[in-house]
């Protein structure tokens, strides 16, 4: 599959694409005026990324560093989780290819469940904080390269069952809510450099078992759902603005009341979806809602999943539009996707090389 760059310009730029492993350029593009380009059809691999005049002279961009690291942006990555005990695993798949089951990654540096991650997108370093039981552990794992992972700091304070999202290349994780007691605090690490969370702002409404998304580099984080007491089920939609710092502010609303919820979104492309969850009764369900994360407003339904389903780790690989849930306290093995830019239902995926419910996902997209 071809992969591509993007951002902004200052004024008319050939943008020049050398690929890093041959130093053959593998792009030579005029894209005319001020503003957002693209260039499509690249190979996965590291690049250097050039934005110059016809005359020579450097032309000011963004959104793109000089030294660009393109991952492929197509691994999906599984931690952690619960099956007869806390699980240590981390699993991955390569989201396009629904060609077998997940295979192991590593393992976590202690095991645990109601755990959340992040990542920073095509730089391919993925984060993992929180869980059960009292844990403030923050891991990192490098996406692209198997291995177990390693320390990377601490949150502020022991918490589990937590939203999570990132900006991606942008660099910033947001970790929202959560319980022992639920909580309103919002913290961000900034993901390529170790170290501890730091306050971010408070939730509109304090709750814990809601999920994020967000649509990467365009800056805007969304936390969908969860419960704020044994009897209360959300419908709230928050969203943040995640490269400042400050409180949530209301979007609008989910179709159903709901926590246990999993959410993905296609990026820049600006659709995020909510899948599964526990609705009042209690009892699990199979919905499927989306939203635009640029527009506030009410959620609308998307479709169903294959099953009803809950407590699932998500993840998607963001402009290529497939969406992934897997594992849930329903069906503990499946993996399902959706195409996020079109509406229906989720078609069965493969399996997760372990069984296991309260797990978490990230990608390197």
């Amino acid at each position: 599959m071809a992969y591509k760059i993007s951002g902004t310009k200052s004024e008319d730029a050939r943008i020049l694409v050398v690929r890093q492993d041959t130093w053959e350029v593998e792009a030579n593009t005029v894209i005319s005026g001020s503003g957002a380009y693209e260039v499509l059809g690249l190979t996965e691999g590291n690049k250097l990324v050039l934005g110059i005049a016809d005359g020579g002279a450097s032309v000011s961009y963004s959104s793109v560093d000089a030294l660009l690291y393109l991952s492929s942006g197509d691994r999906g990555v599984f931690a952690g989780g619960y099956l007869s005990g806390n699980q240590n695993i981390i699993d991955y798949i390569t989201i396009s290819t629904p060609a077998g089951s997940a295979t192991n990654f590593g393992d976590l540096t202690v095991a645990r469940k109601d755990l959340s991650g992040a990542s920073n997108g095509g730089y391919s370093k993925g984060v993992f904080a929180g869980g059960y039981s009292t844990y403030n552990t923050i891991d990192y794992i490098t996406i692209t390269i198997p291995g177990d992972a390693s320390d990377f700091g601490d949150l502020a304070a022991a918490r589990f069952d937590m939203g999570s999202t990132d900006n991606g290349a942008s660099n910033r994780a947001l970790w929202a809510g959560g319980t022992y007691t639920p909580l309103c605090a919002i913290e961000y690490t900034t993901v390529n450099t170790n170290g501890n969370a730091s306050g971010f702002g408070e939730l509109s409404l304090c709750r814990y078992a809601l999920a994020g998304l967000s649509n990467d580099t365009q800056d805007r984080g969304v936390f969908v759902g969860g419960r704020s007491a044994p009897a209360s089920y959300i419908n709230v939609i928050d969203y943040v603005t995640i490269s400042t710092t400050g409180n949530a502010v209301n979007f609008g609303d989910l179709t159903l009341n709901r926590y246990g919820v999993a959410g993905t979104s296609d990026g820049a492309n600006q659709r995020g979806i909510i899948a599964g969850g526990v609705k009042a009764g209690p009892t699990d369900c199979n919905i499927i809602d989306y939203i635009t994360i640029s527009s506030l407003g009410d959620a609308t339904d998307f479709g169903d999943l294959v099953t009803d389903n809950y407590y699932m780790a998500s993840c998607s690989n963001k402009i290529n539009e497939r969406g992934i849930f897997a594992g849930g306290w329903t069906r503990e093995d499946i993996i399902q996707y959706v195409t996020i830019n079109t509406l229906g239902n989720a078609t069965h995926y493969n399996n997760l090389s372990s069984d296991r419910r309260e797990l978490t996902g990230t990608s390197n997209a």
